[in-house]
Formats: structure tokens, sequence, C-alpha cells
């Protein structure tokens, strides 16, 4: 088995939620989802088949972001692996319908910050084992910097 690593240098612009999940139903039910609980959300989801004729199934409003979606799964190789990229909209929006969706079978992250997806390989296939998400702390929260996130969150609608 072979150890392997992926970036995704993503400037904070994209949003995305990685995960696992079992069934070509997942692009779907996922996009549905999307649509029903963000209207006017740009999305793509992208998923590797992991039996069968083993594609990668794509769905989304946003050619661009189905773009990297399907470049990101191309290159962990991973099976059963998902990626959702979002757009006008935050994880926080749909991440507990997600969990919820009847083949999502595990949630690696949700993040706009880059992220390096960890994956072992045989001849078989892949399978994503971790990520790393952003950077590691550079310190510990301040009274002003608790003072600079609620203002931050009530900036963007999410505290009053």
């Amino acid at each position: 088995m072979e150890i392997k690593k992926y970036h995704f240098d993503n400037d904070g612009s994209i949003n995305l939620i990685l995960g696992m999940s079992h069934f070509i139903k997942t692009v779907d039910d996922l996009a549905e989802l999307i649509n029903t609980t963000v209207p006017g959300a740009q999305y793509a989801i992208a998923f590797n088949e992991a039996s069968g004729p083993a594609l990668i199934r794509h769905q989304g409003n946003d050619q661009e972001l189905q773009e990297k979606a399907i470049q990101l799964l191309q290159s962990t190789k991973a099976g059963h692996s998902f990626v959702i990229m979002l757009k006008n909209c935050y994880p926080i929006n749909i991440l507990s319908k997600v969990k919820m969706c009847d083949e999502v079978v595990r949630i690696f992250c949700a993040t706009a910050n880059p992220i390096t997806i960890l994956t072992v390989e045989d001849n078989n296939g892949a399978a994503i084992t971790g990520v790393i998400d952003g950077v590691s702390p550079k310190g510990t929260e301040t009274d002003e910097d608790k003072k600079a996130r609620r203002d931050f969150l009530k900036k963007i609608g999410y505290k009053f």
C-alpha cells in the first residue's frame, strides 16, 4: 500500500464538503437537497463510483465548480468518495441535511480552507484516510479576537 496526498489550494471563494457515500443515487439526492434548501446556491457534486463502470458521477449548476469537483476526485481515486463545492452558500446551510442523506456514510471536512487529502492506494483502488484542513493554530484567542469573531458572524447573518 502507498500513502499519497493531494492538495486543493482553495482561496476561500469555494466552500466544500468532502465525504464518503455508498450509492450512485448520491449525486441526485445531494443536488435535490441543495436546490430545495438554498435556492440560488451555485454548486457542483462529484462522486467516485466504486463498482460497475466505476465512473465519476457529477451534477451541478456551475460548470467551473463541476470541473474542479471532478478534477479533485480524479486525483484522489478514492472509491465511494464525494465532494460538494459551493458558492453563495455555506456548508452550515446544508451540512445537517447532507449528514442525514441515506447514502452518506461519513463527512471528512466542510471548509473554505486549502486542504490536503490523505489517501492510501493499493492495486484495487484508493481510500481517503484523512484530511488536513487549513493550518495549525498560531495562538490563543484574545478578547479582541472574540469581538472580531462575533462581529464577523453578525456581518454574515449568523448572529443578531
